[in-house]
């Protein structure tokens, strides 16, 4: 519905956002790697053995191909694959964003192990709705959410710019923008499940979404302190 651009919100304690943009550089070096120049059976063995299969970690379905690492790490390995250029876009830019003044507000390793926390609380969301499913769960999107939920606590008055439906330019408050992109998946999660429409993992987003306010919320009061 709409591509954020840019925010007015400058960076107050680090110097540059450098786990930021490893994670957007890893995330780009395995796609090219993994999905981007291979053929579309490729990518699909790349992410079943990668990514989150909800039937594998709760056992119950059956003949589901052993993954060639331990099913709990797929937990952090399914944020790096991505099924195609536009998936990986639209989350690296989503992240590019917002998480700049996350990790500000973070620091460094702190914004690493939260990144990686949002992200599993996506994927466990996931699983916990739809468990018996064998298809894969990939993509950053769990960890952006988080991302967005953290940003949304900490600047909820920054202007942002974006693209309204793709095409219409607008500047407006964080608070309308990501709490909006909340509801859309909230209502997403209802139309989907009326339509049999499974493919987009809403749950994932707001799970990640959730951890990323409750993770902000329980240390507001350091980070106020960080940024002070």
């Amino acid at each position: 519905m709409f591509v954020p651009l840019h925010d007015n919100t400058p960076l107050q304690v680090i110097r540059f956002q450098f786990v930021t943009l490893s994670i957007i550089i890893g995330n780009v070096l395995i796609f090219l790697t993994t999905g981007a120049f291979q053929p579309e059976a490729q990518m699909a063995s790349v992410a079943s053995s990668f990514g989150v299969v909800p039937a594998d970690l709760t056992h119950l379905t059956q003949n589901i191909p052993n993954s060639p690492i331990p099913e709990p790490l797929t937990f952090i390995t399914y944020m790096f694959v991505h099924a195609g250029w536009m998936h990986l876009i639209s989350n690296m830019l989503f992240l590019w964003v917002f998480a700049d003044n996350v990790e500000d507000a973070f620091g460094y390793f702190a914004f690493a192990l939260f990144y990686l926390l949002c992200g599993i609380a996506g994927a466990l969301a996931h699983v916990a709705m739809a468990p018996d499913s064998s298809a894969p769960l990939i993509g950053a999107s769990g960890a952006v959410s988080g991302v967005i939920g953290a940003y949304v606590l900490l600047y909820p008055r920054a202007r942002i710019w974006i693209l309204l439906f793709f095409r219409i330019p607008l500047r407006i408050s964080a608070i309308w923008v990501l709490g909006g992109w909340f509801l859309l998946q909230l209502f997403s999660i209802y139309t989907a499940d009326k339509n049999g429409d499974q493919e987009i993992a809403f749950w994932t987003h707001i799970g990640g979404f959730i951890a990323g306010l409750l993770i902000t919320l329980l240390l507001r009061s350091r980070l106020l302190i960080r940024k002070a």
